[in-house]
């Protein structure tokens, strides 16, 4: 009975996935989940911030002990290098080059031609043997890839050194007998073990990775979590059913697999994958690894532009409040902006309020402000005493903002809980928020309002 080799692609699956990037935590669990299963290898996504992911990388080289490591090289010689030095202290580490081969892929996104394809598979391949003894070549996009062409490259690949090839279903629209033939074809042109990536796109994962198995398939990638991708789980499960009827196996543990692929989907995807759609904010989660550039981006993502030093601050705020509470979503980012970032002198000083409401009348609200030594107040009705508020501070300033976002959320218990507003105005597309806190929820909504009114004026002055 044969022995199918398991690739984990779960961290690149997620990577892609994900508009902000996997915490450290994140890719050193999942990383480890993986290798205690019994995949056979792990796969780590491509090097994206050389400083950061060269430490992260180094990290899990160094925690993963039964599996391979492997690593795409890029698309220049200078990431070849780069990839190496990034998992050359694993125990059995691999560099993959990973190309395409379809021509609509080759010629529309990389333009390039099918002869400067093969002059650049010949490149790498030969660069990362130079460095490492295990070197795969992935033939993206292989389903809607030339055959010959194909072939040619496969055997362009094992001539300079690869130690293995992969073929990869990424149109995810091949049905099992497609797979099974291409699957033969490429096992009866190369000398190599041969791995199959699978889509389940059309929900027949399991079935092209079985078509490909009976057809001499050596390993078969999947993923314990992700969308339109082939699932180890189901896999496991599969394979354990029919083994006989494939005459092959794997060597997946398969009670530690479910729990652990439970504990780590629930912490890392539940709510990026319910339904299969989520909010890109729902999906920020940083932690006291944070970096600048992770801030940035989930910043970005929110529709703030952080200037370096606003970045740096929030970043430095962020890794304090992590470091009692773990981590913090995207919420308590707004949060964290609100109170850390610009902080503008005050030009308006909030001095007092009255408002009146009920349920049988529209609310009437005076607030008064302070800009320098002069008292400015405002009056005016509205949908609620905090809507009569915030039009009464328009009165005050003379004009009108676009309130983006408002929140209000209580900071502790009990009756004389604080509450902790948050405000967002948007000015010329441009976002400032402010945040408030008083035991009188209309008082921290006014001085939310406030706080991001003197961010503006400070601003544009």
């Amino acid at each position: 009975m044969k022995k199918i080799s398991i690739s984990d692609i779960t961290l690149k699956k997620l990577s892609a996935d994900r508009a902000v990037s996997l915490l450290f935590r994140e890719k050193s669990a999942i990383a480890r989940c993986a290798d205690a299963i019994g995949a056979d290898a792990v796969e780590l996504p491509a090097v994206r911030s050389v400083r950061e992911d060269t430490i992260i990388y180094k990290t899990i080289a160094q925690s993963v002990q039964g599996a391979v490591l492997a690593i795409p090289v890029g698309f220049t010689a200078e990431g070849v290098e780069t990839a190496w030095e990034c998992i050359k202290e694993a125990k059995s580490p691999r560099l993959q080059v990973e190309l395409p081969v379809s021509t609509i892929v080759m010629e529309y996104t990389y333009h390039i031609k099918q002869s400067a394809m093969l002059k650049k598979v010949a490149e790498l391949v030969t660069a990362a043997k130079a460095l490492c003894a295990q070197v795969e070549f992935s033939a993206l996009d292989a389903t809607r890839a030339d055959a010959d062409f194909l072939i040619e490259a496969l055997k362009q690949a094992e001539a300079c050194g690869a130690t293995a090839v992969t073929v990869c279903d990424d149109a995810g629209i091949s049905t099992p007998d497609q797979i099974a033939e291409l699957t033969l074809a490429v096992k009866q042109a190369v000398s190599v073990p041969v791995y199959v990536q699978v889509s389940d796109r059309i929900s027949m994962g399991v079935a092209s990775a079985f078509a490909a198995i009976k057809n001499g398939a050596d390993g078969i990638k999947c993923a314990m979590t992700g969308k339109d991708i082939l699932l180890t789980g189901k896999l496991s499960d599969a394979v354990s059913s029919c083994s006989s009827q494939i005459n092959a196996y794997v060597s997946l543990d398969t009670t530690k697999l479910h729990a652990s692929i439970e504990d780590m989907t629930s912490n890392i995807s539940h709510e990026e994958y319910q339904d299969g759609k989520v909010s890109e904010k729902k999906k920020i989660l940083l932690d006291s690894d944070c970096t600048v550039e992770t801030v940035f981006h989930a910043a970005s993502v929110l529709g703030y532009e952080l200037s370096d030093a606003d970045t740096g601050a929030v970043c430095k705020a962020i890794r304090q409040v992590c470091e009692k509470k773990g981590s913090v979503g995207y919420k308590e980012l707004e949060a964290v902006i609100a109170s850390s970032a610009m902080q503008a002198p005050s030009t308006y000083h909030f001095e007092s309020y009255t408002t009146t409401c009920g349920n049988l009348s529209s609310s009437m609200s005076q607030v008064t402000l302070r800009r320098k030594d002069e008292l400015i107040c405002g009056v005016s009705n509205g949908d609620g005493p905090i809507d009569s508020a915030f039009r009464a501070i328009e009165q005050c300033i003379g004009h009108h903002y676009e309130l983006d976002d408002f929140q209000v959320q209580s900071v502790t218990e009990g009756k004389e809980a604080l509450g902790s507003a948050l405000v967002r105005l948007r000015v010329n597309g441009k976002l400032y928020s402010g945040n408030g806190i008083s035991t009188d929820i209309v008082a921290a909504s006014i001085r939310a309002y406030i706080n991001a009114l003197n961010k503006i004026v400070f601003e544009e002055a």
